[in-house]
């Protein structure tokens, strides 16, 4: 294959991404469209990203306080205390969103990041209380490992998932 080649299949894979991250449930036909490519070969690049793990989901942006359900972070800073592979093997384990069902939160982002604090939380719950019942568990669940928690509430989110929300302007109400 040129290098050409290989080029313009990484731009066709990149103008593809861009018209899923805008609207994945559009229909194949139109995101087809505003790339310039035909349906088949937009099917085709879609089969290959998700093949090469570069899509690994489709989801739905939603109004948590339309579902009466508040958006909160948890920012985690660990101690300097080395994390054993039992504790990442519980972190990325599944079995955690049965835990966090029964609390009625539902995780939406889990990061490990660098900077300030290592690990980001996002996630929707009824109120502040299980919010804070869930930063609580955390810190039991990982004792010794977790020095401090902060949980930031979410009033108005601008954009969610590259998409700007519909309803951004109440912002203007709350500043």
């Amino acid at each position: 294959m040129t290098k050409n080649s290989r080029e313009q299949m990484e731009q066709d894979e990149k103008k593809l991404l861009s018209e899923l991250v805008k609207n994945s449930k559009e229909n194949l036909d139109k995101i087809a469209k505003q790339c310039g490519f035909s349906t088949q070969k937009a099917w085709r690049i879609i089969k290959q990203l998700e093949a090469k793990g570069l899509i690994w989901g489709y989801t739905a942006v939603f109004d948590e306080e339309k579902l009466g359900l508040k958006h909160y972070m948890i920012m985690i800073k660990k101690n300097l205390k080395n994390v054993n592979e039992n504790i990442v093997e519980t972190i990325i384990s599944p079995k955690w969103d049965d835990i966090i069902k029964e609390m009625k939160i539902t995780i939406e982002t889990s990061c490990y990041t660098h900077g300030c604090y290592d690990w980001v939380i996002m996630f929707t719950a009824e109120n502040i209380m299980q919010a804070k019942k869930f930063s609580q568990l955390l810190c039991k669940r990982y004792p010794g490992l977790i020095e401090e928690t902060q949980i930031l509430q979410t009033l108005k989110c601008i954009r969610k998932q590259y998409v700007l929300n519909p309803e951004r302007t109440a912002l203007k109400k709350l500043v």
